[in-house]
């Protein structure tokens, strides 16, 4: 009898050994993940932490702070339009947006023009790996590189990765087959592209001329407001 319970008392003694000893590695863990939690947000020199509390529509964010910010080189289609439809991929661009970013912490690389004309932050935001969000809506051919004022280091960058989309014919540029009839004309100054059928533009002093609505995306224009639908349809129900 003595010897049985010398030998429970074995057990129960191993019992919350490894007990105890679980405990600590589970909080080991616990203190692990915060240290690799805390390395993933934090920026490089030049950017700073910021934490974005909801998304407005593919290209803007609304920051912790109360600010907005748009991403400085890129230009998704609208998602609140006068007929209620959003524009193509408009919808598509918003929820990627939305996964990426919403109640996350990245760094903010700030334009070299700080706010918009509307008053919001200009910038964009990157992923510890260096990756930026509008690569990513690029790449899926879910928003346009636009060249904006003082976003010239973030347009260069931008474009070959659009090229790269128009070239995969992924989102909106699955749709170039079916644009509108050239010839296009653009204005070297803003960057913007137009077809005479959707836009009156005739005060250009440098313009260039494109066959194709591909072309145009393809050196970097941008399509007019009045465009859109010429270039790339209407959103189907």
């Amino acid at each position: 009898m003595l010897k049985v319970g010398r030998n429970l008392l074995i057990i129960l003694s191993i019992f919350c050994f490894l007990s105890l000893l679980g405990a600590c590695k589970k909080e080991e863990k616990v203190e692990t993940l915060k240290e690799v939690e805390q390395a993933e947000v934090s920026c490089p020199s030049g950017m700073e932490l910021v934490e974005v509390k909801r998304v407005v529509d593919g290209d803007t964010v609304e920051l912790k702070t109360g600010e907005k910010l748009r991403y400085a080189a890129i230009n998704s289609l609208e998602l609140y339009t006068e007929t209620g439809m959003p524009e193509p991929f408009a919808k598509e661009a918003y929820l990627r947006n939305k996964e990426l970013v919403e109640r996350k912490k990245l760094c903010l690389a700030k334009n070299t023009r700080e706010k918009d004309r509307f008053g919001r932050l200009l910038g964009e935001l990157y992923f510890p790996n260096g990756t930026s969000v509008s690569e990513i809506l690029v790449r899926e051919g879910l928003a346009l590189c636009c060249w904006f004022e003082g976003s010239g280091n973030l347009f260069e960058k931008c474009l070959p990765i659009q090229r790269y989309a128009i070239k995969a014919r992924v989102g909106l540029f699955s749709l170039l087959d079916k644009a509108g009839p050239g010839p296009y004309y653009g204005n070297k100054k803003s960057k913007r592209f137009h077809h005479p059928f959707c836009s009156k533009d005739v005060n250009i002093k440098r313009m260039v001329m494109f066959k194709t609505a591909e072309e145009a995306l393809f050196e970097g224009y941008c399509p007019v407001r009045s465009c859109i639908e010429y270039v790339f349809g209407k959103e189907k129900n």
